[in-house]
């Protein structure tokens, strides 16, 4: 390698590629399994060749032994799997609000692939979470990810220690707030849906020999589609300012 490069370029170009191919193979959009694996580490091979001149100069000489280069690859992996793995956990604020406004429709039954979610998933939540998917482009926060990357470095140099309980908390939290901005995300129907058994139970109880259930259900998913694509504006608009705000602290840019 010496007449194309030096030791120190491809030491430090390995494990750029390290961190770089491990948040490639877990972030969201890029990451996906619909995406082939040649093409992502296509684009983290790509990545690296651009992000090693930057990163080079904070990176120290390549260790001797080699059970500490092993120590410094899997740190490396680590940091990037830990990134990638929150940015995709977020994702799951979709699936939350999709099942929660598929159970208050009685579409819950309807199971088809959700790509980039989970392996299956209710009609609506995977509509709303393709859905997620294109404002992730059309609102180029994908920009956003090439800006985490780079400024991982910034957040856990190389070299530094990554705590694995820090790490955790991180996950939990995020989880938590993705299991709340679903929830968030389907109040209108959760809202509908109180109403509307409340209504049912009412006249329920004033005509007893009305058959409550063969009116309800069409009714219900009538009304919580019409309903749905009346707010899908409002919250597409509210999940990429809550997803932006994610990624724009690991990509270190600030304000709204």
């Amino acid at each position: 390698m010496e007449p194309y490069a030096s030791v120190q370029q491809v030491y430090a170009g390995a494990m750029v590629f390290t961190r770089i191919a491990a948040m490639v193979m877990t972030m969201p959009a890029i990451g996906d399994e619909a995406v082939p694996v040649r093409i992502r580490l296509s684009f983290a091979l790509l990545l690296t060749f651009t992000l090693t001149p930057v990163v080079m100069p904070v990176l120290p000489a390549p260790p001797v032994e080699l059970g500490e280069m092993a120590v410094h690859v899997v740190r490396e992996a680590f940091i990037g799997l830990m990134i990638g793995a929150v940015m995709r956990i977020f994702m799951a604020s979709l699936t939350v609000a999709g099942e929660i406004i598929s159970i208050q429709s009685t579409l819950s039954f309807a199971q088809t692939s959700a790509p980039g979610l989970i392996e299956s998933s209710t009609t609506i939540g995977t509509f709303i979470g393709l859905i997620g998917l294109m404002l992730i482009f059309t609102t180029n926060l994908h920009h956003l990810f090439l800006g985490a990357m780079v400024n991982s470095y910034n957040i856990f140099p190389y070299g530094a220690s990554a705590s694995v309980s820090d790490s955790g908390q991180l996950a939990i939290r995020t989880l938590s707030e993705a299991f709340r901005m679903g929830v968030q995300l389907s109040a209108p129907v959760l809202v509908l849906a109180l109403v509307f058994n409340v209504a049912l139970g009412i006249a329920a109880r004033i005509m007893p020999q009305f058959q409550v259930f063969f009116v309800a259900s069409p009714l219900m998913v009538l009304l919580t589609l019409a309903l749905l694509s009346l707010s899908l504006g409002a919250i597409g608009m509210v999940w990429v300012n809550g997803y932006g705000g994610l990624l724009k602290n690991f990509a270190g840019v600030s304000g709204g």
